[in-house]
């Protein structure tokens, strides 16, 4: 039953990183005109990409959950690292998700959040639940140990180039019409 569950949790953490991404990447040009093609191409698909990513990454939690109580229980296996660091390892990915959910409420539930924390500020958690998650990934994610380096590093500092760009715009620091030719 163990392995069944380290499978299945895998498996949608496999599918859960890659559709966070996209959801952040598509949030990023969602409200940015000056992205052109690529701001029209986010606000067709960041709201049904960002659900689906919603949707996998609890399926992760649950299942994470699950594998955690089977391996700290001594059901499955112990992974190749000590039990504390695993366990640091899902404290950190309960954080991303826990940003996560109140980035999401931030957006479903608006009239939740009122000064000075608004629903936009709130759902920018997502951010922060991102970066919690690659810090997950990087540090339990066996099966991607070694794709850190040469894929998480690279493409989460892409996601940073482009929001920095992004806030750059939006404060008129640089001209539009360098966004555009993205």
């Amino acid at each position: 039953m163990g392995e069944l569950v380290w499978l299945l949790d895998r498996g949608a953490a496999l599918v859960a990183y890659p559709a966070l991404y996209l959801a952040v990447l598509t949030g990023i040009f969602y409200d940015t005109e000056a992205f052109g093609a690529l701001h029209d191409a986010a606000r067709r698909v960041h709201i049904e990409l960002s659900v689906f990513a919603t949707l996998v990454t609890l399926l992760h939690a649950g299942l994470g959950v699950l594998d955690a109580w089977f391996v700290v229980s001594s059901r499955a296996p112990a992974p190749p690292y000590s039990t504390s660091y695993f366990l640091g390892g899902v404290a950190v990915g309960g954080g991303a998700l826990l940003l996560l959910v109140v980035a999401v409420l931030g957006f479903s539930d608006a009239k939740r959040f009122d000064q000075p924390w608004g629903p936009r500020v709130v759902h920018s958690f997502a951010y922060g639940g991102f970066a919690f998650g690659t810090i997950h990934a990087a540090a339990v994610g066996t099966d991607v140990a070694g794709l850190v380096r040469p894929v998480l590093g690279p493409t989460t500092m892409f996601l940073v180039y482009i929001l920095l760009l992004r806030v750059l715009v939006l404060r008129g620091l640089v001209p539009r019409s360098t966004a555009s030719q993205y």
